[in-house]
């Protein structure tokens, strides 16, 4: 499984691996913000929480095809299915690897962003402790989207369309934990719920996963 991941992580931060394409597209839509809404401080510091994992979320979606496809298309992936590596394993591995190359520098990029959009300073720890909570979630549940369309000609849409509703419920406590953080309230209800999605699709995705590729491999 450490052989796997280090390989995934290899071919992520080749020319053309996929590495960055999500922090980019990140900063590029924060960064457009102001300029679409305007100078407005009070008004950037509201919508900030709801916007800036709006804009994960969207930069998550962006890689979630290459999770398998690329395996599938060359022949990798049915070697790794016969391979004494349980598929279950396989699936966390690649899930892994793309958090490390995607979630993880989009929570660590996001307290400077947030500064940008005029969020209160003792906010950025608990954007950044969100995020990196929450996006653990988005990878895996991607990656069961992922199981599922792979081999499908053109199934980046189909991919999108299937993961976006379940992104929901880590969407909204992800932003819920902010948004009371910057309000003085205490947040730790939204982050304990928050981790607790986690470790459920932790639990359950690289099972299911695993079950989507069985099927769409015979």
């Amino acid at each position: 499984m450490g052989a796997l991941l280090i390989r995934d992580l290899r071919l992520a931060f080749r020319a053309g691996g996929g590495f960055g394409l999500g922090l980019a597209f990140f900063l590029i839509v924060l960064m457009l913000v102001p300029f679409g809404i305007g100078p407005e401080s009070g008004l950037l510091g509201r919508i900030a929480p709801g916007f800036l994992w709006i804009a994960a979320l969207l930069a998550t979606l962006l890689s979630l095809d290459r999770i398998f496809q690329l395996d599938y298309e060359d022949g990798t992936l049915d070697l790794l299915a016969t391979s004494p590596l349980p598929l279950e394993s396989i699936v966390l591995a690649k899930s892994i690897a793309h958090w490390l190359t995607t979630g993880l520098p989009l929570s660590l990029a996001a307290p400077l962003l947030g500064l940008l959009l005029n969020l209160p300073l003792q906010t950025l720890p608990m954007l950044a402790a969100s995020l990196l909570i929450g996006t653990p979630a988005l990878s895996l549940l991607g990656a069961f989207g992922a199981a599922l369309t792979v081999g499908l000609r053109r199934g980046g849409l189909l991919l999108s369309l299937l993961v976006l509703p379940l992104y929901i419920p880590t969407l909204i406590l992800g932003a819920r934990v902010v948004v009371q953080t910057a309000s003085g309230l205490e947040a730790n209800t939204p982050l304990v719920f928050l981790s607790a999605l986690s470790l459920f699709t932790l639990a359950l995705i690289p099972f299911a996963a695993a079950a989507a590729l069985r099927v769409n491999l015979r």
